[in-house]
């Protein structure tokens, strides 16, 4: 009888898809980026990952030709999927200031600032950038979804909070050649913006909205427009920055130019604490070595209490950035205090055989009090070496963060190579 029910279910099933009614989601649970059209005939591998309810591209061709776009030309990554919140109103300054560690008042009209927001704990939800548009209007990106964060925090406040996320695609545009390729396509005065800074333009008669902003380190920038110009806009940049090297990149590409940038990650470096399930597993501002977007001098946020303590007491933990002998990446490795193993004081986060520092680089989390860089320390790498696993205790160090910090990602007038 049930062999019999569930034959009849799919032949039900069929029959309305021949006549288009069951929804199309359920054949494509993913959305595709306005962009995709384009990138398609980019793809080589196939290789796609979700992120916040997109198919993203994870690798067009080859990561490390993508990788070094980023470094020695001009690199396009999609960045649609970034979760994209209006706030406006009356007290959106003030919303956003009892929300977030910084000082909103300081951000001026079309200037970016990064920034995390805690719970009544001081442990991180989630960071992200804080786009002020006007004094009554601001724009909210973040990488995974907190409407209803928002919109608890919003009570009592004259604001009023929308996800648009679909209103907006976005590109980045990174790289060394990425001014040059801005002004080829006719955004005149793009290269005065400071890092930071928020310019308009307009291109072919539409709007299109410029941030000195991105997640690589390098000199850059993030192009931000309605969805229906997305296609015209992509076909125009890359006419325009044809001879100069323009060439669409993957996530995975990405990953290895943050991690020489030192930026943290959610869900890899910090869980948001509203995920975490076990205790001890969700990371202050100051764990994080964000201290300096805390401004405890401000008034009163989300967390500020606990912060305050934990700035009398000294952090349990904290994120360093560190450099490991020899070449082989130390991913997932595990920290010791001696070349013998016997106490473990940290664990790494990322890590990458960095390509333009010469170096095996790592973000670690380590425990009190070794981030003070005065104890000994040894990773615990493994390979997998023609199905044998060979086990490698190699010293290390901290250094400072970022690894990679070029000139040309702070010059003004940005330069074109």
């Amino acid at each position: 009888m049930y062999v019999n029910e569930m034959e009849e279910n799919e032949t039900v099933v069929h029959e309305l898809r021949q006549i288009d009614l069951v929804p199309s989601h359920y054949k494509r649970p993913l959305i595709s980026s306005p962009f995709f059209p384009r990138q398609r005939e980019f793809v080589e591998t196939d290789t796609y990952i979700p992120w916040s309810g997109y198919s993203s591209v994870d690798v067009f061709s080859s990561v490390e030709q993508e990788y070094f776009t980023i470094r020695n030309a001009a690199s396009v990554f999609d960045l649609t999927p970034m979760v994209k919140y209006s706030v406006r109103g009356p007290d959106a300054e003030k919303y956003l200031d009892r929300l977030v560690t910084r000082d909103v008042k300081k951000i001026k009209p079309n200037r970016v600032a990064y920034t995390v927001w805690c719970n009544d704990a001081g442990h991180v939800i989630d960071d992200g950038t804080i786009f002020r548009l006007s004094a009554t209007e601001f724009r909210v990106c973040t990488a995974e979804r907190q409407l209803d964060w928002f919109l608890y925090s919003a009570i009592g406040f004259n604001v009023e909070v929308a996800e648009v996320t679909q209103d907006i695609a976005a590109l980045a545009l990174q790289g060394p050649t990425s001014c040059l390729v801005l002004r080829m396509l006719g955004l005149q005065g793009v290269e005065l913006l400071k890092p930071f800074d928020i310019g308009h333009f307009t291109l072919h008669g539409y709007p299109l909205m410029v941030s000195r902003t991105g997640f690589t380190g390098d000199l850059g920038y993030e192009l931000w427009m309605a969805p229906e110009n997305a296609i015209a806009f992509w076909d125009a940049l890359m006419i325009a920055g044809e001879g100069r090297g323009i060439r669409p990149i993957g996530y995975q590409a990405l990953e290895m130019a943050r991690i020489e940038a030192g930026f943290i990650l959610p869900n890899v470096e910090f869980v948001s604490a509203e995920h975490t399930i076990r205790l001890n597993r969700d990371r202050s501002p100051f764990e994080l070595g964000l201290d300096w977007l805390v401004d405890l001098k401000k008034g009163h946020f989300n967390g500020r209490r606990a912060l305050l303590a934990e700035k009398e007491k000294g952090s349990r933990q904290r994120l360093v950035g560190i450099e490991i002998e020899g070449n082989k990446p130390a991913h997932h490795a595990l920290i010791y205090s001696s070349a013998d193993a016997e106490k473990q004081i940290g664990a790494v986060t990322s890590a990458l055989w960095s390509p333009t520092c010469k170096r095996n680089i790592a973000l670690a989390m380590l425990d009190a009090p070794y981030f003070d860089g005065k104890a000994e320390m040894w990773a615990e790498i493994y390979l997998h070496r023609e199905l044998v696993w060979e086990r490698r205790m190699c010293k290390c160090k901290i250094v400072e963060r970022p690894f990679f910090a070029p000139e040309r990602r702070r010059q003004t007038p940005a330069p074109d190579r």
